[in-house]
């Protein structure tokens, strides 16, 4: 299989599966010197992961994160403090899967003669043969997006020492959407969620504020210790510090669910969607990303200018479309309502819009970088569908009987503010080297 690798000089390569033992993702292009743990990459993997609220699959599983390699296991000289930091060689990231059980398995083993329209199966089939990882759907399952979340916290961290924020939030959900809101203010109500669901989150709290996992530990001790979490699931959730919507609202000013910062339209969503729901059906809508702080200019010309390689989250399952600023309404509008215009304002440039999204000629020109995705409804649903037997063709009626989202929407925000990360990175990396050289050939001319 290819196709699971992206970028040029930040490089991720993904693997694994929903049921195989786990996934990975192997990082190249990490500077050297830079403190990482577990804690932090799980603080955003928490964000993704099943079974932590009503709108997400029961699934059970803790995403927890081993560093495999690229850290230094201790100080190189002693005493210097660069343990536990990254030293420039690739960064293996490794996410057991701990909710992996033969019932799940022979559920789908029951069903995956008859594929499930709108999922990848019927095609991976045609393309796999019948050694396909039909499985949970294997890497076509959005379990896999664990690993973009994961390579794509490292590169976000890499990008706040450059002065850029990254973050997403649910923009509309069930046909509900939420009104225009400032993006220091969203950039704050997105904190608040993270780290409200920080707070919430039993493992969080078990596995790294209670120390059963930390960074002086060996991998084959760690290994041991999720060994034990795999059998302790339940009683671990069952842990979860308990308040209720109004008193997260209170505390944290955030919705409980979903992360929208407008509280009154999140919870309309979370009821639209609900309502979906009871029907056996599932719902879609829009994530929004927004990157402050860019430079002028970051992007390369035609075959990666930063909206294409933006359009490339076309890979995140389930996503079916990309916009950069004002996007597809664009059609609708003159020349004269499109165009940003700009003037100069104490020595700077001013834009008077923003229907760009921050990209011309797939160059960044500072002004806050929006992406919209458009999420499709979650493919399996409790409802009979047609479908056919892969290996007769004869027809056949299916509905789901397995773990599944009453909606993706609320999960897929964390991983396309992580993979915009990814492509950002990639192309500061590229955009610094440029510069310095244009700077040092210019520097040599005077």
């Amino acid at each position: 299989m290819i196709g699971c690798h992206i970028g040029r000089l930040f490089q991720v390569t993904v693997c694994g599966g929903s049921y195989q033992e786990g996934l990975a993702a192997v990082i190249q292009g990490v500077p050297p010197g830079m403190y990482l743990t577990e804690q932090e990459i799980y603080g955003d993997l928490l964000l993704r992961k099943p079974g932590a609220d009503e709108l997400s699959s029961p699934r059970k599983e803790p995403d927890l994160p081993v560093i495999y390699a690229g850290l230094n296991v201790d100080d190189p000289v002693q005493g210097d403090g660069y343990k536990n930091h990254t030293n420039g060689t690739p960064l293996a990231i490794l996410i057991p899967n701990l909710d992996r059980h033969q019932i799940h398995i022979k559920q789908y083993q029951d069903t995956n003669r008859t594929p499930r329209p709108g999922h990848a199966s019927y095609a991976s089939f045609v393309k796999y043969g019948p050694a396909d990882d039909a499985i949970g759907a294997g890497i076509f399952s959005g379990r896999y997006t664990c690993t973009i979340v994961a390579a794509g916290y490292v590169a976000k961290k890499v990008l706040q020492y450059c002065g850029i924020r990254v973050f997403s939030f649910v923009r509309e959900l069930a046909g509900v959407r939420c009104t225009d809101v400032d993006h220091d203010k969203a950039f704050a109500y997105t904190e608040r969620f993270k780290q409200m669901r920080r707070d919430m989150d039993p493992f969080y709290q078990e596995v790294y504020v209670r120390g059963r996992i930390d960074m002086d530990m060996r991998f084959l001790q760690k290994a041991a210790v999720l060994a034990q979490i795999e059998q302790q699931i339940d009683q671990i959730r069952a842990k979860a510090p308990r308040l209720s919507a109004d008193e997260i609202r209170d505390r944290y000013n955030v919705h409980p669910v979903v992360n929208c910062p407008d509280m009154d339209a999140a919870e309309a969503m979370l009821q639209a969607a609900n309502k979906i729901t009871a029907t056996g059906d599932s719902s879609g809508g829009v994530v929004e990303v927004v990157a402050l702080g860019l430079p002028v200019g970051l992007g390369e010309p035609v075959f990666h200018k930063l909206d294409a390689e933006l359009g490339m989250m076309l890979g995140i399952g389930a996503v079916k479309g990309v916009e950069v600023g004002a996007g597809f309404a664009v059609k609708d509008m003159t020349g004269s309502q499109c165009n940003d215009q700009m003037r100069g304002q104490d020595g700077k440039v001013v834009f008077l819009s923003n229907n760009a999204g921050g990209v011309t000629g797939g160059l960044s020109t500072a002004q806050p970088l929006v992406v919209r995705l458009a999420v499709k409804p979650t493919p399996t649903i409790n409802k009979p569908q047609m479908t056919i037997d892969k290996y007769t063709l004869e027809n056949r009626q299916l509905a789901a009987i397995t773990r599944r989202d009453p909606t993706i929407v609320a999960r897929i925000w964390p991983v396309a503010e992580n993979y915009t990360a990814i492509v950002l990175l990639d192309l500061l990396m590229a955009h610094y080297g440029y510069q310095a050289l244009k700077d040092r050939i210019a520097a040599a001319k005077t």
